[in-house]
């Protein structure tokens, strides 16, 4: 664990980064139930894949900027045009095939809220609607997917959504608060339980 500058104990993941601080101790972990925030974490998710998250939050406002504050109603409309637009955004990742599933995947997150009347009332489902409580003493403890992810991803897919494979899931359902997996030496662990 690196120091950080107030010195709270904090999980593993967490550097001395004031962007990384404040997304561990404001976001990540606790239970999300808004459309719109979810939204945006599969969106960010998706572009995470085979990045480091740090990256992604330091672009994180050029990315809501760039994707309409993440409205799925509008990115569900973009077409070939708007995707070379943002291939040609450096301030966010330009990822051909990022870019075209975020479309995708918006289009395929308003037929859940279509089919379920809320897209929070279908993928809390794969827990049972109850934060899963896990007590990881390290970050090498906690998996980077279990079966409710394994699920999720499947279900997903079926759905139409792409950049949704199990591990990208999990990551979603630790920063959505589906599963506490702040460690046990994190002073957020105890706030979340």
């Amino acid at each position: 664990m690196l120091p950080t500058p107030d010195a709270l104990p904090r999980c593993g993941w967490v550097h001395a980064d004031p962007i990384e601080i404040a997304y561990h101790d404001t976001e990540w972990g606790v239970p999300l139930h808004d459309d719109a925030k979810h939204f945006e974490f599969i969106i960010l998710d998706g572009f995470q894949a085979g990045l480091s998250w740090i990256t992604i939050l330091r672009k994180r406002e050029n990315f809501r900027a760039a994707f309409d504050g993440f409205d799925p109603a509008i990115v569900a409309g973009y077409d070939e045009i708007k995707h070379q637009e943002l291939l040609q955004n450096a301030g966010i990742v330009r990822n051909r095939l990022k870019i075209a599933a975020a479309t995708l995947n918006a289009q395929a997150f308003l037929k859940v809220q279509e089919t379920f009347g809320s897209f929070d009332r279908y993928i809390w489902q794969f827990v049972d609607g109850v934060t899963v409580q896990n007590v990881w003493p390290t970050l090498a403890d906690a998996p980077t997917r279990t079966a409710a992810s394994d699920a999720m991803s499947k279900d997903l897919k079926q759905r139409g959504f792409k950049f949704v494979g199990t591990t990208i899931c999990y990551a979603y359902m630790q920063a959505a608060g589906m599963v506490n997996d702040h460690t046990l030496d994190c002073f957020r662990h105890r706030e979340l339980a």
